[in-house]
């Protein structure tokens, strides 16, 4: 059975933090109802519902109030409540995909063969047509989120609370990943919490809507009223929330006829130990000052590709080749060749998981190092640093340690480090996820800038909305591998069938 969720006065704050990361609140919510909760990046979205499944360490901060999961407080141990993380590496726990959506139920004690009809059940109902034994390594960012939602699915939890579990998944799937969610929770008739930026995916399905804000909850109410109130909704646009119907940014043109920066040739990408090229037969024309989105569905080979084209992983067959001023001093024209402090001023790349390349203790010793390296003045270093933390809201947490920042506040500054030093071109797996619509505004403010002086862009995005602000021409990894680029004058083919 379902079970209900009360706060009184509930507040955390963290061990390092003046500030409660998300607090004071009042809530109540009934036993089986289906909660949006809504903020700006930073608000404690992320931080309350860790609270709710009750994976808050003590020692790492502390509590004030109460918080209960029907009359007690909640206890992880208890599998009251199923939690999908944001960052789809943290919740990947064994070798195979089949024993990782088995873990939860293992833990509750069902059947064996209970057990293993699930298994096959969920991976199903979450779109993963995979043997039980398929590497969880070789996975994408976007079927691992499916696999954890796999193994919520299969645990059928009283309560399922949900972090942003479609940020990672292409938009043709979401409806789908969406849906297998909802009849999860009919299924056992949970209550569900779920944070999520595309709000327009889940307002229809769900009771009500909770908006924390800077200083608490801002609101509480079913969508219509919440979203019906003209004076409300305008509050919360000044908070950064994505509201339905508000227009994002107008397309603006990035400049296609620069000169050639880089250049592959039948190019096929994989994992390194991998048996078979995730994608293959790539070939692709990239120039100075152009804005390239690589598109597709889960598991095409986009990471893959971009880093390959970063020089980090080598390729699979074919090649990347470096031209112009990118090669410029360099003996080897394909980047995997060069030595990492050559490389590393030249093509900046941003994973997909911010936490893999944070290497300072304070976020504004993060956006330094990259122009330090480059030889900028102590001057220069500090004027951008400076410009960055103002322009992407990371201000007020100059000195905070980059792994205590929220989720969304991690994305922003991992893509910022990269675009400090002006790389000559900029390679971003999922720049935007995690933003609310101030923050992504300032994240397109600074690509724009970044392409207006002169760099290249080429970002991995189910973001449309973000590739047409930047103006990026399209290439389309996925199905028979037929590359299909689009600009705003129509669509050209780049590639060939394999």
């Amino acid at each position: 059975m379902a079970l209900p969720i009360r706060a009184q006065g509930f507040s955390w704050r963290h061990a390092d933090r003046d500030e409660p990361a998300v607090g004071p609140l009042d809530l109540s919510i009934d036993a089986g109802e289906k909660v949006l909760l809504l903020g700006p990046s930073g608000a404690g979205k992320t931080t309350l519902l860790h609270a709710i499944a009750g994976v808050l360490p003590a020692e790492s901060g502390e509590a004030t109030g109460q918080l209960c999961i029907g009359d007690r407080p909640p206890d992880p141990r208890r599998g009251d409540a199923g939690l999908v993380l944001q960052d789809p590496d943290s919740q990947v726990i064994f070798s195979r995909v089949g024993d990782d959506v088995a873990f939860g139920m293992e833990n509750l004690g069902l059947p064996a063969d209970v057990i293993e009809d699930r298994i096959s059940t969920s991976l199903a109902a979450m779109g993963l047509d995979l043997p039980h034994d398929h590497p969880t390594a070789a996975l994408s960012g976007g079927q691992k989120q499916r696999l954890a939602l796999a193994g919520i699915h299969a645990m059928a939890p009283q309560v399922i609370i949900l972090d942003e579990p479609t940020a990672n998944i292409d938009p043709d799937s979401a409806v789908s990943v969406r849906d297998a969610v909802l009849g999860t929770q009919a299924a056992t008739s949970a209550t569900m919490i779920i944070v999520e930026h595309r709000v327009d995916l889940w307002l229809d399905h769900v009771d009500t809507v909770i908006v924390l804000g800077p200083d608490g909850l801002l609101t509480q109410g079913p969508p219509r009223l919440v979203f019906g109130d003209p004076e409300l909704a305008e509050a919360l646009i000044e908070c950064g929330i994505w509201v339905p119907g508000r227009a994002r940014p107008l397309r603006t043109e990035s400049r296609p006829d620069g000169d050639l920066v880089l250049r592959t040739e039948r190019l096929d990408v994989a994992r390194p130990r991998a048996k078979a090229a995730a994608a293959a037969g790539l070939d692709l024309s990239i120039r100075t000052g152009e804005a390239v989105g690589i598109i597709g569905a889960n598991g095409a080979g986009k990471s893959t590709l971009a880093l390959t084209l970063a020089g980090l992983i080598p390729e699979f067959g074919g090649e990347v080749n470096a031209l112009g001023s990118l090669r410029s001093g360099a003996k080897h024209a394909r980047p995997f060749r060069w030595p990492s402090a050559f490389l590393a001023p030249r093509i900046g790349m941003v994973f997909q998981e911010p936490e893999h390349q944070f290497l300072r203790s304070s976020v504004a010793e993060e956006l330094a190092l990259g122009p330090r390296l480059a030889g900028w003045s102590a001057v220069q270093v500090e004027e951008r640093v400076a410009e960055l933390l103002q322009a992407l809201g990371l201000e007020s947490l100059a000195d905070a340690h980059p792994q205590g920042l929220s989720g969304g506040e991690k994305r922003r500054l991992s893509v910022a480090a990269m675009m400090a030093p002006r790389p000559q071109l900029l390679i971003v797996d999922e720049p935007t996820f995690g933003q609310d619509a101030l923050t992504w505004a300032g994240l397109v403010g600074q690509f724009l800038d970044v392409l207006a002086r002169g760099s290249t862009v080429v970002a991995i995005s189910h973001d449309h909305a973000f590739l047409e602000a930047i103006g990026a021409r399209r290439v389309v990894l996925g199905g028979a591998q037929r590359k299909k680029q689009t600009s705003g004058a129509g669509d050209t083919q780049e590639g060939r069938e394999n």
